[in-house]
């Protein structure tokens, strides 16, 4: 199966740079600073038009925790049917309990609003105390992947650590890595047999999505096996 890149975007300039430069799939979300949230739907709309490749959306109501009140998690509900009526290609998003377990309840109700679109269950699986509990109990509830840094800042410092989430999850949720991937430290990741997805905000020296880095990351995630976009 041939592996893929998912950029980060926050933006339409990100997300047509995303593209162009060799992408296979976009995260599209806003505010980075906090880790985040749901996008503006103008801006949705506005990338689904212009953009050939799949377009995954964010749905966190806020920053911080993942600890949602009844409040948001209506709100962020609302907002999958809204980015889902939009065309979006797969929903990213999930919750845990203040114990920091995963809240199944709440994802399981994501995840019916989702359907059929794929659904990630985004970063707050690695503040999960017991990580092959989650994966067993977010394959339960049919999250098709998990994007995951094994709890590191910068996933490449321990690639051992992803390498067992994807030997304990089976892909099944296939797991995407993340966690300050770029083309200067991929290579000891793209090392991990069964290592498929990859997820970065290919940003360099200056916020936003690089066009450089996005063709250095496709190039190497890749091989020779696609021709120049």
């Amino acid at each position: 199966m041939s592996r893929k890149l998912e950029v980060c975007c926050t933006s339409f300039k990100d997300a047509r740079a995303a593209y162009e430069c060799g992408a296979d799939r976009i995260e599209l979300c806003e505010n980075l600073s906090v880790g985040g949230v749901t996008p503006d739907a103008d801006l949705v709309r506005s990338v689904i038009l212009n953009v050939g490749i799949p377009v995954f959306v964010l749905i966190r109501a806020r920053g911080g925790d993942f600890n949602f009140n009844d409040h948001e998690v209506e709100e962020m509900i609302s907002s999958i049917k809204e980015v889902k009526d939009l065309g979006v290609h797969g929903i990213v998003s999930g919750a845990l309990k203040e114990c920091g377990e995963i809240n199944i309840e709440v994802t399981k109700h994501m995840l019916e609003m989702a359907s059929p679109l794929p659904f990630t269950f985004h970063r707050a699986f690695d503040e999960c105390a017991d990580h092959s509990i989650a994966i067993s109990q977010l394959r339960e509830i049919g999250v098709n992947r998990i994007l995951s840094s094994g709890g590191l800042v910068t996933a490449s410092e321990n690639p051992e650590i992803i390498s067992k989430l994807v030997r304990d999850s089976m892909d099944n949720p296939r797991i995407i890595c993340c966690g300050g991937v770029r083309s200067s430290n991929i290579s000891k990741l793209l090392e991990i047999e069964d290592t498929i997805e990859f997820h970065s905000a290919a940003s360099l020296s200056d916020p936003g999505v690089d066009a450089g880095e996005v063709k250095e990351l496709s190039k190497l995630i890749h091989g020779d096996l696609r021709p120049d976009q």
